[in-house]
């Protein structure tokens, strides 16, 4: 319930951007805003998590970003929103998750009895928040059309109640956790996850992916309005598209057997991404732009999950916390990068040159990245 509303938001949140400014630009600099204090502030959310409570700290970060939500909504609904107050809420919304999110990765140990079983769990995760992907931007698009963008914001904030709820519910025992100065603890974990090359080697290729093919989500509203000259609805369906994709992306992970070997699959995951974003980029046909999509969100998520998975299992214990905020800064930081310039560049050559770039890159550069990752790597006995 409360991933339907985040996606509601996203997807109003883009097309509220676009329908007052008109700015690709501007669509560039709200994915920016949003996901930059993510990039900036998720070490520390890292540490963080290695030093507190990781449960409270997500009942805190989901309570917080519920009132970020019916601050929106209010905004929105007064006919008071100008695109500055977008841009800080977008902020605000960064900053929230750039504690939540490696709180909420390095909890999903705990939570799995079987080791064995964590690159299914880990998956069904992803398969929770894909199908929801696919539900959210189509409800969005038709609420849009139909109320206007504020009442998804506000739905949202009122999904919060339901992740509060679960959260409240869940008794999980975390083993007592080491005070230690926020500054060491940075050093620490940056030092570990530099020396230790499988896990470095994820992350880079989880960053590229995030800089070159993730960004076109942030472009998708110009795709719907002056390339196939649809509205809001339009742009749920490509959204959902995606979403489709992703979603089976995390089928396919979820239904692997425990055991079988992910070394191989993430490199060849990341190019089928960057070949649907060359195929995407020149298409002006919406079933082709459609089909696309698809394999875009099947790339990306079986990509982003699978690294997941590989470094959960690479990670000594104590150094999880600061570890899965590396990968979500790579992951969800460094696409505000890609966000930024992406709209700038599109600004300037046009939108379907920009994706093309970041899609040969990705295939340049995808292959050779995975032969740091390497078959040979072994998960940690803490892992």
């Amino acid at each position: 319930m409360s991933l339907v509303g985040t996606w509601m938001q996203q997807v109003a949140m883009g097309w509220l951007v676009y329908r007052l400014t008109g700015s690709v630009f501007l669509l560039g600099v709200v994915g920016f805003s949003s996901q930059i204090p993510i990039l900036l502030f998720a070490p520390f959310g890292g540490v963080f998590s290695d030093r507190f409570n990781r449960h409270r700290l997500l009942i805190l970060t989901q309570a917080l970003a519920m009132l970020q939500a019916f601050a929106l909504a209010a905004l929105t609904l007064a006919h008071l929103v100008q695109v500055w107050h977008l841009i800080v809420m977008a902020v605000l919304l960064g900053l929230i998750n750039a504690v939540d999110a490696p709180a909420r990765q390095s909890l999903v140990v705990f939570l799995v009895e079987k080791r064995e079983d964590m690159a299914n769990a880990i998956a069904l995760n992803s398969l929770v928040m894909n199908a929801t992907r696919l539900v959210g931007p189509a409800i969005a698009g038709w609420l849009v059309g139909w109320v206007g963008e504020g009442y998804c914001f506000l739905l949202n904030g009122l999904s919060y109640v339901a992740v509060l709820f679960a959260l409240a519910r869940i008794r999980v025992n975390i083993p007592h956790q080491e005070p230690h100065p926020i500054r060491r603890g940075l050093g620490e974990g940056l030092r570990y996850t530099v020396g230790h090359g499988p896990i470095r080697g994820l992350l880079m290729l989880v960053a590229l992916l995030s800089v070159t093919v993730v960004p076109y989500i942030v472009l998708m509203p110009y795709y719907a309005r002056e390339v196939f000259h649809g509205d809001a609805r339009t742009l749920g369906l490509l959204m959902a598209c995606s979403g489709a994709g992703a979603l089976l992306g995390s089928l396919f992970l979820a239904s692997r057997r425990a055991g079988a070997p992910l070394q191989d699959h993430v490199a060849i995951t990341a190019q089928f991404a960057a070949g649907a974003l060359v195929v995407f980029s020149f298409s002006h046909w919406l079933w082709l732009s459609m089909l696309a999509l698809v394999v875009m969100g099947f790339g990306v998520i079986a990509t982003a999950a699978a690294t997941n998975t590989l470094i959960q299992s690479y990670v000594e214990e104590r150094f999880r916390g600061r570890v899965m905020s590396l990968f979500t800064m790579s992951f969800l930081g460094m696409a505000p990068i890609g966000s930024f310039i992406a709209g700038s560049v599109g600004h300037w050559v046009g939108v379907p040159a920009t994706l093309l770039t970041g899609g040969l890159i990705t295939l340049v550069l995808a292959g050779k990245l995975a032969t740091s990752i390497g078959g040979g790597a072994r998960p940690s006995r803490n892992g």
